[in-house]
């Protein structure tokens, strides 16, 4: 659960400042206590036999330690099921095969349908495990398809349960040990209400008709594998779009690199061994001494005194390197939409079209525009777009390629035919005279 998704985010209303609703009771521990953490592999299978005598779909969350730690890993999962209660189980410490100590656990949660709010975040962490999901329910994604404003978990928890989730621990550093009590009653109570949310959204959904929208995207969500990106991961340096010179890049590159190197040994994350600002800062002086350096915000703690060869080093082979970085990523796709009315103007316009008539059917049917088809899908569609017959026809190929659910392309193939179609048919100005 990350800070997003936090207690904490519920509560008056962002723009009139009331409550949200009627007042919600106030849940402060879990209704059978917080259980006691699984820790040992014997604790670990008694906890699985313990979910195996219960019944029905599994409520389940994750804890990391964004923000502290360069792996993504889970350092706490929390399971609910009806008939057997929750449990707490610490992941790590487990030697060199964790995934063998969590086997028992993947094996029943292999049984039925799991149950997540932001389901995308937590699932990497929990595959690592071995733990995938057979079915899968995720109730921040039903939200979005419910047309809900506030889709965090507090919200939807008050909203539809009239229950309040009082501020948490979201962004704690949950790779500490030993986890202090109070956090693990927060862990407990995001999966004490799941089961109940999934059935509350779960009608609300059917009684707009979206049930079979939203197990698609539940599908999709479950079987989704992201294609390896060919983006240099250095290029995403907080401030790096006020570097234009080459040689500066290069700099950039060096240290960001060498950051990475020393945060993945030593399990940091990488801001806490050195924040962006200081990498651009440090390549846009280009220091070449001790002395120099240390003059730099942030380096002249004592912290970074210690490390002050390490940064002088990498900057001093991005003085040398021969593999200078262009001032800008090769682009594999459409430019940014802000510079289409400038070089490809017709594009530009049929964008404003496309944009127009998604928005309106998203008004229509109470989903996200960025849930009916992702804005970078819109965007390859209309750049490269040619007037062709069945026009329909070959939106929906287009679509369907690229992944697009049924439900989504039956809603947008007619809009996207049209505004596409009226952009490249000849105005009445341009027609011939009899």
């Amino acid at each position: 659960m990350t800070e997003a998704e936090d207690a904490g985010d519920a509560g008056p209303d962002e723009t009139t400042g009331e409550p949200e609703g009627p007042e919600a009771t106030p849940l402060l521990t879990p209704a059978d206590g917080v259980p006691e953490l699984a820790v040992t592999a014997d604790q670990i299978l008694a906890a699985a036999e313990l979910l195996v005598s219960g019944h029905g779909p599994f409520a389940i969350d994750a804890e990391r330690a964004s923000g502290f730690r360069y792996s993504n890993r889970a350092y706490l999962i929390q399971i609910r099921r009806a008939g057997a209660g929750s449990v707490l189980i610490d992941p790590v410490n487990h030697g060199e095969d964790p995934m063998m100590v969590m086997a028992p656990l993947a094996d029943v949660l292999d049984t039925d349908e799991w149950i997540l709010h932001a389901a995308d975040q937590d699932l990497p962490c929990l595959a690592e495990l071995g733990m995938v999901p057979p079915q899968l329910y995720d109730t921040e994604l039903a939200g979005r398809l419910a047309g809900f404003d506030r889709v965090n978990l507090a919200a939807m928890v008050q909203r539809l349960l009239g229950l309040q989730l009082m501020k948490g621990h979201g962004a704690a550093d949950w790779s500490k040990r030993p986890l202090p009590d109070d956090w693990l009653n927060y862990a407990a109570l995001d999966v004490e209400v799941l089961l109940e949310l999934r059935e509350a959204v779960a009608a609300e959904l059917e009684a707009q008709g979206k049930t079979r929208w939203a197990a698609e995207e539940f599908e999709h969500l479950r079987t989704y594998v992201a294609a390896p990106t060919r983006r240099d991961r250095w290029r995403r340096t907080s401030g790096i779009h006020k570097v234009k010179n080459p040689r500066t890049l290069a700099a950039v590159r060096e240290l960001w690199t060498t950051r990475d190197h020393i945060a993945q040994r030593r399990d940091i994350a990488p801001g806490r061994i050195l924040p962006d600002a200081a990498i651009i800062s440090a390549a846009t002086a280009d220091p070449d001494t001790v002395e120099k350096l240390v003059a730099l915000p942030v380096f002249g703690g004592s912290r970074q005194r210690r490390s002050a060869g390490v940064w002088l080093e990498a900057l001093a082979r991005a003085r040398v390197t021969e593999d200078v970085p262009s001032a800008s990523e090769p682009v594999t796709g459409p430019p940014p939409a802000v510079r289409w009315s400038r070089r490809k103007p017709e594009a530009a316009e049929r964008l404003d079209r496309v944009r127009a008539g998604l928005a309106e059917l998203s008004q229509r049917v109470s989903v996200p525009a960025e849930n009916l088809l992702t804005p970078d899908l819109v965007r390859r569609l209309v750049w490269d777009w040619q007037p062709v017959s069945h026009a329909d026809k070959a939106i929906d190929a287009f679509l369907a390629e690229a992944g697009a659910r049924p439900w989504q392309r039956e809603l947008t193939v007619p809009v996207l035919t049209e505004a596409l179609t009226a952009v490249d048919a000849p105005s009445t100005e341009d027609a011939p005279t009899s």
